[in-house]
């Protein structure tokens, strides 16, 4: 059997493609929507999210409990995750048990009802999700900070929406939306692992071909930035700091240097922020730095959880380090250090089924080709110095970094202090 990747398009626009992997015993299969947070109203915030719950609650032929059973007696793997842009449905199985998973997966897909009852008893599911996320402040800050930073485009929601959204949404609102937005062009399946192509496609084709097209969809809208500070008082242990900085477009072709910028600033425990304030300083247990992208925007940030009293000092510290790698080039020996961790990774997650299912999918929905592991690591190879500065310099601009912290800020306190003495000193250290 080859290992070149297979793809098929039905007639009415749903891509199907598939990666034969011959020594792997697994199958995992994803059922992708091109849809995601991003395509919601204000109102509708969180109606993604809830289909995907309630996707796997029962069809015209199945119960949610007998589609549970059904995956559990085959020892078979299924979820499913809501993101800004794209909402996936997955399983995992053994390849004998291929023709089951494509079954299971095409009926929740093509035939759930939405029962009203069962929409009742998932609201508190997702209230008790929604205050998992609260609970946890390193969570909750990040929450805060894409609030703050993207403002009221829909980037800046929670994906999990509100409580006051899930309270009003019935089985129609979800029907609504769930007609609307999951049409055949916006709908990518991909499957890795040990699997025939055709016999695939031939399993796979006779449900999802009857899938319609609808209206055409709105544009997403692009947000700007929104430099600012937010403190958010809480009764904490430790001063959670979370900065955030413009970042890059998930297709543009920066986006390795992107990504070795961010591992050499805050990827690893090897990185500049980890060893200067957790190993050099003792300062935090976790800091880090992250990277998020889209297909128009992006964003680059850093996190940190502190003692109260030495928040402002981790803010300095963070400010010197995006100095630092605005003005200097980075280490040849550091920079490769990072593209060796880089490379490293990407290679043992090819040898997985599942991410190679996601990597199928990723792939097609954002730059609408297969990108070989080969094309990859050599794009990696290629990043300078030179080239991570510049993006620094364009990225880390004074005017345009926001700051979010979230702890025990009192009125008195010496760190809403210092902010109140110099609002912008972070900005122009």
């Amino acid at each position: 059997m080859s290992s070149a990747v297979n793809k098929t398009s039905l007639p009415n626009g749903v891509r199907i493609l598939s990666k034969t992997m011959p020594h792997a015993r697994s199958v995992s299969m994803g059922v992708w929507v091109n849809v995601g947070a991003r395509d919601e109203s204000a109102n509708e915030n969180g109606l993604s999210h809830m289909i995907e719950h309630m996707i796997f609650k029962g069809t015209r032929q199945r119960s949610a409990s007998q589609i549970a059973k059904e995956f559990d007696v085959i020892g078979g793997h299924t979820n499913a995750f809501t993101s800004f842009e794209a909402t996936c449905y997955h399983a995992r199985v053994m390849d004998t048990h291929l023709e089951k998973m494509v079954d299971i997966l095409t009926d929740i897909f093509l035939n759930s009802i939405f029962d009203p009852q069962e929409v009742e008893k998932e609201r508190p599911v997702i209230f008790q999700e929604i205050g998992m996320v609260e609970d946890n402040p390193e969570d909750y800050i990040h929450l805060l900070t894409g609030s703050a930073y993207w403002g009221e485009n829909p980037l800046g929601r929670s994906i999990l929406g509100t409580r006051e959204n899930i309270s009003a949404f019935s089985s129609d609102t979800l029907k609504g939306f769930f007609n609307r937005f999951y049409q055949p062009s916006h709908i990518v399946i991909t499957v890795a692992g040990k699997i025939d192509h055709h016999r695939f496609v031939d399993l796979i084709s006779s449900g999802f071909e009857r899938v319609t097209p609808g209206q055409r969809l709105d544009a997403r809208a692009t947000p700007s930035g929104n430099p600012q500070i937010r403190l958010h008082h809480r009764d904490l242990e430790q001063a959670h700091i979370c900065f955030a900085a413009p970042g890059i477009a998930i297709s543009d072709p920066r986006r390795y240097a992107f990504s070795l910028m961010n591992t050499v600033f805050g990827g690893n425990m090897s990185s500049r922020l980890f060893q200067r304030i957790r190993e050099e300083r003792g300062l935090a247990y976790s800091v880090y730095s992250f990277t998020s992208s889209y297909e128009d925007t992006g964003m680059f940030g850093a996190y940190a959880g502190v003692h109260p009293d030495n928040a402002g000092e981790t803010v300095e510290l963070i400010v010197s380090e995006m100095q630092r790698l605005k003005t200097q080039p980075v280490a040849a020996s550091e920079l490769e250090d990072a593209k060796n961790f880089t490379k490293g990774n990407l290679l043992l997650a090819s040898e997985s089924v599942d991410n190679q299912m996601v990597r199928l999918a990723q792939n097609e929905i954002n730059f609408d080709r297969q990108i070989p592991l080969q094309e990859v690591v050599d794009r990696i190879d290629a990043v300078t110095p030179r080239e991570i500065r510049e993006l620094a310099a364009n990225l880390l601009i004074d005017d345009q970094i926001a700051l979010t912290c979230l702890g025990p800020i009192t009125e008195d306190s010496s760190f809403k202090q210092a902010l109140s003495d110099r609002p912008t000193y972070f900005l122009n250290a």
